[in-house]
């Protein structure tokens, strides 16, 4: 009989363990970590979000919520087990993003994460790595003519206020949208107003000319001079130049005749040109 209740007993102290699991076992899942990468976003960069979970449970879905201006939008985050994922796309500099996970596990239960903030702030434009990099003059009409700019440096230049002069006289200059970005061309096609983004004067392949690069700030960073102003740019004649005057090579050697490469790499030399001004 001693043998029985003691039997019973020790079904008892299991059973009520096992309930004891049961509820811990069907508790909420733990968030134990949210970083996004990178960590210091840009204008140029989405953000990737990433929540680390942990729990009994599995998880049923997982949601990044961002709020940007008083709008709230949620993404269902992709992964599985421990590690979920979602994007928050590029944003305007200087935007400010609340965002927050919400994981929900199979046994019902909602764990939400604290908030989190990050604010987009886009490094200042170097202007000093901007360059004129290819100009060409001697298309068969205007609308052929064009002028390419480079970025010899490691992060986007926004060309707003970025300002061409042709012959001393404002000929072109950028929009807030414009951008050009490391390593990169930036084409400017077209002359006397021939195409919607094209310089607003004329540009010959057989005459003195000066092109200057002005940073937004008046700071004139880069310059092509062919001939002499002597009584008014354009007014000294010259041989004509049926090809381009690149920086060879791309983007930091000297002007030379050669073919024309538009939005692409310059070759690496081609013919001296003596009446540029280097």
């Amino acid at each position: 009989m001693k043998t029985i209740k003691l039997l019973f007993a020790l079904f008892l102290a299991v059973a009520m363990t096992a309930c004891v699991e049961d509820k811990v076992y069907e508790g909420p899942n733990s968030i134990d970590g949210v970083t996004i990468v990178p960590e210091a976003p840009t204008s140029f960069d989405d953000i990737v979000v990433t929540a680390t979970v942990s729990g009994l449970q599995s998880v049923k879905s997982a949601t990044l919520v961002y709020v940007i201006d008083g709008q709230v939008t949620q993404v269902p985050m992709s992964g599985n087990g421990s590690t979920y994922t979602a994007t928050i796309p590029a944003q305007p500099d200087g935007t400010k993003i609340t965002y927050n996970v919400v994981i929900e596990n199979e046994a019902g239960y909602t764990t939400v994460s604290k908030d989190f903030e990050v604010t987009v702030g886009d490094k200042p434009s170097d202007y000093t790595k901007l360059v004129l990099n290819e100009l060409f003059g001697a298309a068969d009409s205007d609308e052929g003519k064009y002028i390419e700019l480079y970025n010899n440096g490691d992060d986007p230049i926004k060309l707003k206020d970025v300002v061409i002069r042709k012959d001393e006289s404002d000929a072109w200059t950028g929009l807030a949208d414009e951008v050009i970005m490391p390593h990169s061309y930036f084409t400017i096609v077209g002359a006397k107003g021939t195409t919607p983004r094209g310089i607003s004067s004329g540009f010959s392949a057989k005459k003195s000319v000066l092109i200057e690069l002005v940073a937004p700030n008046g700071t004139v960073v880069d310059k092509f001079q062919r001939g002499e102003k002597a009584d008014g740019w354009g007014n000294q004649s010259l041989s004509n130049n049926k090809k381009t005057w690149s920086r060879c090579p791309d983007g930091t050697g000297k002007f030379m005749i050669a073919d024309g490469t538009l939005g692409a790499k310059n070759p690496d030399t081609g013919e001296e040109d003596p009446t540029v001004v280097q």
